[in-house]
């Protein structure tokens, strides 16, 4: 097969490059006075010291056959650029600004990797064959330069075209500067044959930006355009900076090149990573974008200078404000705001394409979840592998179980995950308590419209974020008010487990709520906090070191709470230990009373389940007139007597639920009176004498 014209061009620019070697090698030869001698090389004879001793030869003259040929190869690459041909060695030359001799230089230290003829006469050049790649000097002289020429030496130190972009390693640098040894990277070489697979160390890093917001997009091109070679996007959501930047480089008519840095290992080197990062934009003419630099910043600033003093146009994104110590060059800082309802909604059409029946509104349905461009694409995948492995179209819980699937796993190491198992049927409040939470439930699906769309967004740094409440006496139905209001969004709900959270080491508990908050900004769900009032205590007089830092742990939950853009849920059974500054922060609080004698009997009918089999009739009214239990006693009173009537064999009859309030009065440490269980005491009494203390 015919090689393209970029190939037959690389290869006759290699073939002047081994005539000059012949010349070199032929020079070598008329002045070697022992040219036979077998051991060449491992030591100087006397005369060999007399021909250092002398004065350097001049440089040699240039090759007239050498420069001929050149010029043959060069017009033929002028042909073939004029019919259209892609000339890589050229496009190299013009995308890193190399000038005629740095080509040839490139060339001189490319010929190894590409004809193994070349180690050997470079070996014999260098009169050592253990030294294989072209040294400094080899490679001034094979290119008609005197090593005394400053301006030639400069093209291979550092902040020359060839040295910073990495197209050229200058490699043992305790050697003197002469002597030191060329290398090419294998990727430049790969490259320049055609290849045109990432470098290898990219390739876990390599990301699929989603383009969003053209108008932002060709702001940005138009300031890259203009000379602004690094941009930082600052984004609230993963992936939309990647976006904006996909946007702007698809305006200017190049590819983009993207990583995704939250990929990185601990043994992964930053800085070789930019190198390599910047040399693929170059040999690609892509733009390269990025992030988020908050992996990088926590190895140190070394790792993000690497990255934004790149030379080659390159766009940073990340959540934090940019910090001058990470680069000297100035940086175009731009915001990267929110995807709009009417862009959300066409990037879930463009990504379901048609697989959703006409009826259903994937955008409405997921306007609970703040998902990126690159999130959307992967929940519409997940959503369509769902439903293809239940052979059905995909409904709306496919597409909640897909965006679902895209919460990072870092929130589950400092919290507890629950999958939402009950709905509002399940659950028995007052109609205030229901409307209340219902509007919780209107706030998360429409506070992108409330405050973006209609401008009522707080000021003063106030976030977006959604807080609210729960309080009441335990077992009122805190917890699964907040299971169900997370399964009525599609939310997973996180339970903050107060072990990992408290620390009697100063500062720390500060640190690890920190942390939650940071994680649960980056994941679609709702943060529940237990027995809040262990946290949010009320501030107090300061009296000791220990006053004064318990204030300032309750300082920092008030500050974090105001700038939190996700949503949270405090529950507490003592609303009064609060400190009072929460409640202005609260947008809604939700008071749980206990069940009244109404709300008692419906709670006793779903805690018994259906499954569950029952004797003829467990007089149900009669337990809700006369016991007044929260619905968590109800639950646990209908388990225990779930549990004697499997012992025995036998369905649930109302002795064994009579037991069960027994059993509950005893760890409420309450008197079994005549006066409360009525007709059923005998039953009391009789488990008293017979049973002494209680199976379960």
């Amino acid at each position: 097969m015919k090689p393209s014209p970029s190939l037959e061009h690389l290869l006759g620019r290699l073939a002047v490059v081994e005539a000059r070697v012949k010349a070199a090698v032929n020079r070598r030869r008329a002045g070697d006075p022992e040219p036979d001698d077998p051991f060449r090389g491992l030591y100087l004879t006397e005369e060999q010291v007399d021909q250092l001793l002398d004065a350097p030869a001049p440089p040699p003259p240039p090759d007239p056959a050498a420069a001929e040929d050149l010029s043959r190869v060069e017009k033929a690459a002028d042909t073939a650029e004029a019919e259209g041909e892609d000339i890589r060695l050229r496009r190299l030359a013009k995308t890193f600004d190399l000038e005629p001799l740095d080509a040839e230089l490139l060339l001189v230290s490319l010929a190894p990797d590409l004809d193994a003829r070349f180690e050997r006469l470079y070996g014999y050049l260098h009169d050592d064959v253990t030294r294989r790649r072209a040294s400094v000097g080899l490679s001034l002289e094979l290119c008609g330069a005197s090593p005394a020429d400053a301006r030639a030496r400069r093209r291979l130190q550092g902040g020359s075209p060839l040295v910073e972009a990495g197209l050229i390693l200058v490699e043992d640098p305790d050697r003197p500067f002469l002597t030191r040894t060329l290398r090419v990277p294998d990727r430049v070489a790969a490259h320049l044959l055609g290849d045109d697979r990432p470098d290898h160390a990219l390739t876990t890093l390599l990301a699929s930006p989603i383009s969003w917001d053209e108008q932002d997009g060709e702001a940005l091109a138009r300031a890259i355009a203009e000379g602004a070679r690094l941009c930082y996007l600052r984004e609230r959501l993963a992936g939309a900076g990647r976006g904006l930047a996909a946007a702007a480089f698809a305006g200017m008519g190049i590819p983009t090149l993207a990583l995704d840095l939250a990929r990185l290992t601990v043994d992964d080197d930053p800085t070789a990573i930019a190198a390599a990062a910047g040399r693929e934009a170059g040999l690609r003419g892509a733009g390269l974008v990025v992030g988020p630099v908050e992996q990088v910043v926590e190895r140190g600033a070394l790792g993000v200078r690497a990255f934004a003093e790149i030379p080659w146009p390159v766009v940073i994104t990340g959540t934090r404000n940019w910090d001058p110590m990470w680069s000297r060059e100035i940086p175009l800082v731009v915001d990267v705001g929110l995807p709009g309802p009417e862009e959300r909604a066409g990037m879930w059409r463009a990504h379901l394409d048609g697989d959703t029946p006409k009826e259903l509104d994937a955008a409405a349905v997921m306007t609970p979840f703040r998902l990126g461009p690159e999130q959307v694409a992967r929940a519409a995948t997940a959503a369509r592998l769902r439903a293809s492995y239940a052979g059905r179209s995909i409904d709306p819980t496919d597409l909640r179980a897909g965006a679902r699937a895209q919460n990072a796993a870092g929130l589950e190491r400092l919290a507890r995950r629950i999958e939402p198992a009950v709905g509002w049927q399940d659950i028995v409040l007052p109609a205030d308590t229901l409307a209340h939470l219902h509007e919780l439930s209107a706030r998360a699906r429409y506070r992108e419209r409330v405050l973006g769309e209609w401008g009522m967004r707080k000021g003063g740094g106030r976030g977006g974020g959604i807080t609210a409440l729960f309080a009441g006496e335990s077992g009122t139905g805190k917890t699964m008010a907040a299971e169900v209001l997370s399964g009525e969004l599609g939310l997973d709900l996180y339970t903050i487990d107060l072990a990992t959270v408290v620390d009697k080491y100063i500062g720390e508990t500060e640190k690890n709520l920190e942390r939650i908050f940071s994680e649960a900004e980056g994941v679609n769900g709702v943060l529940f906090f237990d027995e809040a009032d262990a946290l949010f205590g009320k501030r107090s007089e300061v009296k000791d070191a220990h006053d004064r830092y318990a204030n300032i742990e309750v300082a920092y939950l008030l500050q974090r709470m105001e700038t939190f853009e996700g949503m949270a849920i405090l529950a507490t059974n003592l609303r009064a230990n609060l400190d009072e500054a929460f409640t202005r922060r609260l947008d809604v609080i939700v008071d749980f009373p206990m069940p009244d004698e109404r709300h008692r009997r419906s709670l006793w009918e779903k805690c018994l389940s259906p499954e569950v089999p029952r004797e003829g009739d467990l007089d149900l009214d009669f337990l809700a007139k006369s016991f007044e239990f929260s619905g968590g006693n109800i639950r646990n009173i209908c388990v225990t007597a779930a549990y004697l009537a499997a012992d025995a064999e036998r369905s649930v009859s109302v002795e064994d639920l009579i037991r069960g309030v027994q059993r509950e009065y005893r760890k409420l440490g309450r008197l079994c009176v005549e006066a409360e269980f009525g007709p059923y005491f005998h039953l009391v009494s009789t488990s008293e004498a017979l049973d002494g203390p209680p199976r379960l």
